[in-house]
């Protein structure tokens, strides 16, 4: 769901290069940074240690420490950014302007963080492309409704055709979960490092350590797709990897359906943003979202 590179100008680099190292010390940050009164689902998709961490090398992530501590990377188009893990509305504008000296935006900041800000003092924009797709469960649980109704024809045809096996993921099943990852990579005709494979890679290795929970699905014994979900509030879980053998029609369909089956208290999915990509753009709004989850970029206003 990701795409592996960034353009943009080299800068010097100050900070930590992000490392597993840091996951005890940030998670707790980051999470911090959600109000109280914010719905859950309304929660963004990318500030969180196991997405940092598994794209440090696609974003350059790097933890720095201070009285105003931030996660400074580049995004997709470049951008130098901050993920601040403090209060930006009740930092003083000086210390706010240090840190942004030789980054462009404090990103990315939900609708509610954003409401925050004061306007006087803060300047707000947000990119569609960088918008995360959320879903209600209950799209995946039955497929219904005429918008849905390819979906579901799809499923039929599937389950129809084969008996398809589910079991929950383990790092011992990696090599399985490679191969469909392989099979998945000629289908598209992509070579390594033109997609989200590395970090895909990593995630099969280290699954239990970040958090990741999903299932292998297999056809005659033989792997056929994988899904990774993130618990990332109450009811919440974003679809971090997916990967299927598209010779099996309706797999994607039934992989989103038995994860939801099996996640009865996941009430909503969250399949991150669609980075512009013509194709990623069209299969996620085939889902019909409810909702895109604006991310929005704080510059500051001189006084």
């Amino acid at each position: 769901m990701h795409a592996a590179t960034i353009t943009g100008r080299a800068v010097t680099p100050a900070g930590e290069p992000l490392a597993l190292a840091h996951r005890a010390e940030l998670e707790p940050l980051l999470a911090a940074r959600w109000l109280p009164g914010e719905p859950p689902e309304r929660t963004l998709s990318d500030p969180w240690f196991a997405n940092l961490y598994l794209f440090r090398v696609a974003h350059d992530w790097r933890f720095l420490r201070g009285t105003y501590p931030c996660v400074a990377g580049r995004t997709y188009d470049g951008a130098r950014i901050l993920i601040p893990l403090f209060d930006l509305a009740s930092a003083p504008h000086e210390a706010l302007r240090a840190r942004l000296q030789d980054h462009d935006a404090f990103a990315p900041l939900s609708d509610a963080q954003a409401a925050r800000l004061d306007p006087s003092r803060f300047r707000l924009e947000h990119r569609r492309d960088d918008a995360d797709y959320l879903y209600p469960a209950e799209n995946f649980l039955h497929y219904r409704g005429a918008a849905l109704n390819k979906k579901r024809n799809l499923l039929k045809q599937l389950n129809a055709a084969h008996a398809v096996e589910a079991v929950p993921y383990t790092e011992a099943l990696a090599g399985q979960a490679r191969e469909v990852l392989n099979g998945w990579m000629r289908a598209k005709r992509k070579q390594p490092g033109e997609t989200d494979d590395a970090a895909c890679m990593e995630a099969l290795s280290l699954s239990g350590t970040l958090g990741l929970r999903g299932f292998l699905h297999r056809i005659d014994g033989a792997p056929v797709g994988f899904v990774l979900g993130q618990r990332i509030r109450p009811g919440v879980a974003v679809m971090r990897f997916a990967k299927g053998l598209d010779a099996f029609k309706g797999i994607y369909q039934h992989m989103f359906q038995h994860y939801c089956r099996a996640t009865p208290d996941v009430h909503w999915l969250n399949f991150e943003q669609d980075l512009g990509l013509v194709n990623f753009r069209h299969t996620k709004m085939s889902y019909r979202p409810v909702a895109l989850l604006a991310k929005h970029r704080v510059t500051l206003r001189e006084p």
